[in-house]
């Protein structure tokens, strides 16, 4: 597990400008980091939502010199068009970021759809163990919450693992720290905590709410 980093001048412990890289993104990431042989100045940049697909786009077009386009398929389809042709002749990246590529996505400008269909689609999946773990120790981290691997092995056990999850997780132990006037999160705190909320799941997807 590694994380991307910006080199900007910032302040000691700072840590906005971040990005946690897993299986999960490596392969996005990679595509990323090799730009300068990209053959079309452009990439395609789709995952879910609190995937960190926004932060990565926006450490990859500052180090680059590039433009990113966030939430595309809400963008003006002519705005994309023209930033495309300009990459093209400036040579330089343009990252377009979204929930999904084509054919999800279907523009209704038919020369952005043949410039998006010459475009490299970059992946971000839903995390696996490893990096699930690795978002929930970096948010507690955060937070100034407090939690030892056991409560995290146990959340692994027990919730449903995708970025959206995550900081809902993520929220509702905050909230419940708040309210016990306590930064440590415990095992008897998480628990009432997160089945009050539904995040507590068993295979199959169904809600597993357990005793106190």
């Amino acid at each position: 597990m590694s994380q991307l980093r910006l080199p900007l001048q910032r302040p000691e412990g700072a840590r906005k400008d971040e990005f946690i890289v897993g299986d999960a993104n490596m392969a996005a990431v990679h595509h990323l980091e090799h730009w300068g042989t990209w053959p079309v100045m452009a990439a395609l940049l789709v995952g879910p939502r609190k995937s960190g697909r926004s932060l990565l786009a926006r450490l990859f077009t500052r180090r680059a010199g590039g433009r990113m386009i966030d939430d595309a398929e809400r963008a003006s389809e002519t705005d994309i068009f023209h930033a495309w042709n300009i990459a093209q002749a400036e040579r330089k990246p343009l990252l377009i970021v979204a929930d999904h590529a084509p054919p999800e996505w279907t523009p209704r400008l038919p020369d952005l759809r043949s410039r998006l269909a010459a475009t490299p689609v970059l992946r971000i999946e839903e995390p696996d163990d490893e990096l699930f773990a690795a978002l929930l120790r970096d948010q507690f981290e955060r937070r100034e919450l407090y939690a030892g691997e056991e409560l995290v092995a146990w959340l692994l056990k027990r919730v449903e693992r995708t970025y959206l999850s995550l900081v809902r997780i993520v929220d509702a132990l905050d909230d419940a720290a708040n309210e016990a006037d306590k930064r440590r999160i415990s095992i008897p705190l998480a628990r009432p905590a997160l089945s009050a909320r539904g995040l507590l799941v068993q295979g199959g997807g169904e809600l597993r709410h357990e005793e106190a």
